[in-house]
């Protein structure tokens, strides 16, 4: 199948790629002097730092055009799996919304991101290397979801659209519409984006028993899923000379509901559920400015709610058989400072202190079965400078914690310690954009609170069941990474995370009923080798010599991009084996300006992920967008085919079991996607930075903490 995908790209590549080449050249005749030259930066569809990677998401059709999980699947390094969760190039990711932690994860985080409309995000940075400005507790590497756009000096608005079906077995529909607003003036400006999403899906699961060569039908679902969100985000800003106030409030509300048919050994059921949750997240930064522009001071302070509740219903016998919920109240204050200082040829000096606290209540059928608490108090400096064609990085970040808390029987075992986290990074850059980096740093993981939660907030049945583990334990992390890029699109590196206290998912049997639970792994590694390669593809109408001196914007060009990675999971008392993810790209632009990207991603089979056994890849889709831009520029539409050759599914087997895990979703997926920007008299206005998330860092590059 693979052999017979990959011959399916290139066949369609090419078939496009002479005409598109052909309209490449015309396009350059036409070419005329300009009487005005007018400077604008392009955005990158990809951008490599030395401690993270940029996608852009807003101007990439492939990645924009259904939810925001459906984008990260497409990213190349990026695994999503049901049960083993969200990992990049071997690193567990910490999900950060507009620079602030979403402090959710499994089902709960997958939802949440299902909800989102990808045409909502502007960017997503994956930082793989977070330096001790970030919290110690991102643990191995951060995803940062960027919602925020920009506000004009004039009322702008843009609205965004799309309208996507999937035909497995019957049509499903899924459509989103929002709507952005924003405008400011010498002193004030707002900005208000609000939409909505709805989603029909499927599922279908089966875990089977194959012990003794024989196969034994645990349990085989159908599931029928709805899911509606609604959000709203907004901001004001407040301009006071040099200083700035900014506020934020964001609200996302979601109700979904799952009408499942199962049945397995020994069973037959009929159930409806539905979850309800509500989101608020409130933001005030004041940030102070001084005469020497290198000097900046933020404070902020950061109030998160989220309120949950999960009900599920047998209509066979008209019974309840959970009801499930809880509170989440998280609390955060920071202050960062940060000046130029002269360390060598130049450098710079950041420092800065964090407090916050979390309570977490879970109740069900009305008993409190969980009552957590946990506070954190941190302070951190880091020094940056420069030397000839040298760059380096030396911080550390200290934090005390207390974690407390009880169940419905017994105490939490209390967490209580005052740790040291370093990190060091040093980089020799050869050339503009092409460099080699060395980078170390020391993180901390705390369970997320859907890890810690004690009440099953999935659908079960007799021969399934789901639980946290409120006695979870932190993980502590070692990272190392080394580095070569060049020119954002190229890059090779090896990483290696040594995890202590690894919080894991296990399935697990016993008597044919199956267990999904949470526990701490004494200690892990996880080897990830991976590498990026763009092709142009002018290297072999024009040879190597003449693609050499062309000068060209890569995002503008026929290519192929190429990602390959290797990761292995090393595991004490565990024989295990690695697998590769293979990602192919390839973007075209056709006559007429129209931009053509096929994307298919692949990984091997017979591979260790944590405790799991890939029988079938956890990622193999092909999926294709035609897009085009009207009207100068200020409609974009495009049309979308996602795993066309309906081969994503995933199967597991689960070590120490004999049992095989499967699933397939409705992943084949047609429709269109449309963003609109309002036209306006006042097309010179001057572009000020965004105010959903505007931080201390002028170029965008660093998130806040």
């Amino acid at each position: 199948m693979f052999k017979k995908v990959v011959l399916f790209v290139f066949v369609i590549q090419g078939f496009f790629t002479v005409s598109a080449q052909e309209n490449v050249a015309k396009d350059k005749e036409k070419e005329v002097e300009l009487k005005e030259v007018v400077l604008t930066k392009e955005k990158k569809a990809i951008e490599q730092k030395p401690d993270r990677t940029i996608f852009d998401f807003e101007s990439q059709a492939h990645l924009n055009s259904g939810s925001v999980m459906e984008g990260l699947k497409k990213l190349p390094g990026l695994i999503v799996s049901d049960v083993a969760g969200m990992m990049y190039q071997g690193k567990q990711l910490d999900v950060f919304l507009d620079g602030r932690p979403l402090n959710i994860s499994s089902n709960d985080l997958n939802s949440f991101l299902e909800g989102m409309p990808a045409n909502s995000i502007e960017k997503v940075e994956i930082i793989t290397q977070p330096g001790a400005e970030f919290p110690a507790t991102s643990g191995g590497a951060i995803i940062n979801i960027i919602t925020s756009r920009r506000a004009r000096s004039y009322l702008s608005a843009t609205y965004s659209s799309g309208l996507n079906f999937t035909s497995y077995d019957k049509f499903r529909t899924r459509f989103n519409n929002s709507l952005l607003l924003s405008s400011k003036n010498k002193y004030f400006g707002w900005q208000l984006n609000f939409g909505q999403n709805y989603r029909e899906s499927a599922i279908w699961s089966t875990i089977s028993n194959e012990a003794n060569n024989t196969v034994t039908i645990l349990s085989n679902t159908d599931a029928d899923r709805i899911g509606r969100t609604t959000f709203a985000k907004s901001a004001m800003t407040f301009d006071f000379k040099r200083d700035r106030l900014l506020l934020n409030y964001d609200v996302n509300y979601a109700n979904n509901s799952s009408f499942v048919l199962g049945q397995g050994l020994g069973f037959q059921t009929d159930d409806f559920s539905k979850n309800k949750n509500l989101r608020q997240d409130a933001v005030a930064t004041y940030q102070k400015r001084f005469d020497a522009s290198d000097k900046k001071l933020d404070f902020r302070f950061n109030y998160i709610r989220n309120d949950y509740n999960f009900n599920l219903d047998s209509r066979l016998f008209n019974s309840n058989i959970l009801d499930n919920s809880s509170v989440q109240n998280y609390v955060n204050f920071k202050i960062d400072y940060s000046q130029e200082l002269k360390i060598l040829d130049e450098g710079k000096m950041s420092v800065g202190t964090l407090y916050d606290n979390l309570t977490f209540e879970t109740e069900s059928f009305g008993i409190t079965n969980l009552d957590y608490f946990r506070s954190t108090a941190a302070t951190y400096l880091e020094f940056q400078s420069s030397y000839k064609n040298f760059d380096f990085i030396l911080g550390t970040r200290t934090e005390d914690y207390v974690i407390k808390g009880k169940t419905e029987t017994t105490d939490l075992i209390p967490f209580k310690q005052f740790r040291l986290f370093p990190n060091a990074s040093v980089q020799y850059n050869f050339a503009p954009q092409i460099f080699f980096n060395v980078n170390y740093n020391k993180k901390i993981n705390l369970p997320s609170t859907s890890s810690l939660n004690p009440n099953n907030t999935n659908y079960q049945n007799p021969n399934i069941n789901y639980s946290g583990n409120p006695q979870l334990q932190p993980t502590i992390f070692d990272n190392f990474e080394v580095k070569i890029s060049a020119f954002d699109y190229a890059f090779i590196g090896y990483n290696l995370g040594v995890a202590k206290n690894q919080v894991i998912n296990r399935v697990l049997e016993n008597t044919n009923v199956v267990s999904n639970i949470t526990i701490n792994v004494p200690e892990l590694k996880i080897h990830n080798f991976n590498i990026g390669m763009p092709i142009p593809y002018m290297l072999f109408t024009k040879g190597l010599k003449e693609t050499m001196k062309f000068d060209f914007n890569p995002d503008k060009i026929n290519f192929l991009y190429v990602y390959t990675g290797y990761q292995y999971h090393e595991i004490p008392n565990l024989e295990t084996k690695g697998f590769w993810i293979v990602n192919l790209m390839s973007q075209l632009v056709l006559p007429k300006n129209i931009k053509f990207v096929a994307n298919y991603n692949y990984s091997t089979t017979g591979g260790n992920y944590y405790y799991f056994i890939a029988r079938e890849p956890f990622s193999q889709s092909l999926d294709i967008t035609f897009s085009k831009k009207f009207l100068k520029d200020k409609l974009s539409i495009a049309i979308n085919c996602d795993d066309i050759l309906n081969t994503n599914q995933q199967g597991l087997g689960s070590v120490g079991t004999d049992l095989l895990i499967q699933s397939k979703q409705d992943t084949r997926r047609f429709g269109f996607t449309l963003n609109y920007k309002i036209p306006t008299k006042n097309r010179l206005a001057k572009e000020d930075p965004n105010l959903l998330n505007k931080e201390k860092k002028e170029d965008n590059q660093i998130i806040g903490n």
